[in-house]
């Protein structure tokens, strides 16, 4: 069994309330950064532990921590909880059974930044999530962990809950700034980052669920603990969303470096492929990252075996390898259609966008469009690369990654599973008739 963290304690019956997690060692945290430790010293302790980003970009959080400007008040510390990528639901898992992880985590990160203002922003369909942590927040004031001189000593912190509209675009850091400011999630350009000018103008840090709730054990055990669990500079453990043709489909947390074919095939984790399948594709980071084939998906370009890493599942760039990103991952067996699959993330993608940046906002609509064509069988020869072109065009060229994560899998699906998208193209009557790609029928 690999080390637990954050979900050690996760099946222990009314985890959410305040004086189990207290029993359970819960807050002690607080009282070790506050009464021993200067900010700095909760900074240094998260530099060292080598943790980096858990919300998809992999950014080192102890650095990005050290960048805000300490010289201007007020500094605020934004948790970002708006969780809207397909494939990946482990912050709200953490958040329904273990809230109180997250707030003491994110007292432990104001502390660190001199916030006495902090927001958890909460994707809005997860309004059930909004009351439980309503619920667990209330319990530390009640308990002396938030409001003023928590515990007797002269730090203060107000911590609120603000649901957001529904829209994936917040989850962009910029995007939700301007949403918590309450208006429309547009992102900004930068710079000026917000570790500058974030919040109201004022030095912001814009931390995932997962990404916080891991800095108590950081704070408790040590930097240097935390980063002799995993592999190189991937330390420490990860969630992972697994879902899709799994045995054991679930919130998985895995210390990082776990073999990929282990992941999927060990009981320990998701029990291998439903009976009388095998593995065809997988989508390792949600729904944003390259599609992988299995025979790439479990072993990288030079034969080795592929890891649960930020540099194994990147190994090959993006001709053969993908990225880690949310965790969200997606099993396919031969049943599924690639391009079915991705005419749905794209439509996904198309609805999203905001409309800001017009290689985004145009770019999205041709890509559904097309792939929809292909789909009804009025698929045409040049469409193919017409979809490459495309995604080219749009990558790189907005203010936000929602370009790059529309692309990216068009791109993948395409260099990977190109004869998929011609035999939709040049079986019309078939299409026409509903009948859908079957690896195994056309390959007979």
């Amino acid at each position: 069994m690999g080390k637990k963290i954050l979900t050690e304690h996760i099946n222990v019956p009314d985890l959410h309330k305040f004086e189990v997690y207290r029993k359970l060692g819960g807050y002690t945290a607080v009282e070790k950064a506050l009464k021993t430790m200067t900010p700095d010293d909760v900074t240094e302790e998260v530099k060292k532990s080598g943790l980096r980003g858990r919300g998809g970009a992999g950014f080192p959080t102890g650095m990005k921590w050290s960048f805000i400007d300490k010289k201007t008040t007020p500094r605020y510390l934004v948790c970002n909880g708006d969780e809207s990528e397909p494939g990946t639901f482990k912050d709200r898992y953490l958040m329904t059974y273990n809230p109180h992880i997250l707030i003491e985590g994110m007292i432990v990160g104001s502390y660190a930044l001199g916030a006495e203002t902090s927001y958890i922003y909460l994707r809005g369909e997860m309004l059930y999530v909004v009351q439980i942590l309503e619920k667990a927040i209330q319990e530390a004031y009640a308990n002396g962990f938030l409001g003023k001189n928590i515990l007797g000593t002269d730090y203060s912190l107000d911590l609120y809950v603000h649901p957001g509209g529904g829209a994936y675009i917040c989850g962009e850091e910029t995007a939700l700034i301007e949403s918590l400011e309450g208006k429309r999630g547009n992102p900004r350009n930068k710079p000026p980052f917000p570790a500058v000018k974030g919040l109201y103008q004022k030095p912001t840090v814009v931390n995932n669920v997962e990404t916080i709730a891991v800095t108590p054990w950081i704070v408790n055990n040590g930097g240097d603990a935390y980063a002799t669990i995993g592999v190189g500079r991937s330390t420490g453990t990860k969630l992972i969303s697994a879902c899709g043709h799994l045995k054991k489909p679930g919130v998985y947390e895995i210390e990082l470096g776990v073999p990929v074919e282990e992941f999927i095939y060990s009981d320990e984790y998701c029990g291998g492929i439903r009976a009388g399948h095998k593995l065809k594709a997988v989508v390792a980071g949600g729904s944003s990252v390259p599609i992988l084939p299995a025979d790439l998906i479990l072993k990288t370009a030079k034969g080795e075996p592929r890891l649960m890493t930020y540099e194994s599942l990147s190994d090959g760039g993006f001709v053969s390898g993908t990225m880690l990103g949310s965790g969200g991952f997606i099993a396919m067996d031969e049943t599924v259609s690639v391009v079915k699959n991705l005419w749905n993330f794209t439509r996904f993608y198309h609805h999203e966008s905001c409309g800001q940046c017009s290689p985004c906002r145009e770019g999205t609509g041709w890509m559904e469009r097309v792939l929809q064509r292909i789909l009804a069988g009025e698929g045409k020869p040049h469409d193919i690369d017409l979809l490459v072109d495309v995604a080219k065009k749009i990558e790189g060229n907005t203010i936000c990654p929602l370009g790059d994560a529309a692309a990216w899998p068009v791109a993948s699906a395409i260099r990977h599973f190109r004869h998929e998208f011609e035999w939709y193209i040049n079986n019309k009557e078939k299409v026409k008739r509903g009948e859908v790609f079957r690896e195994e029928l056309v390959m007979a």
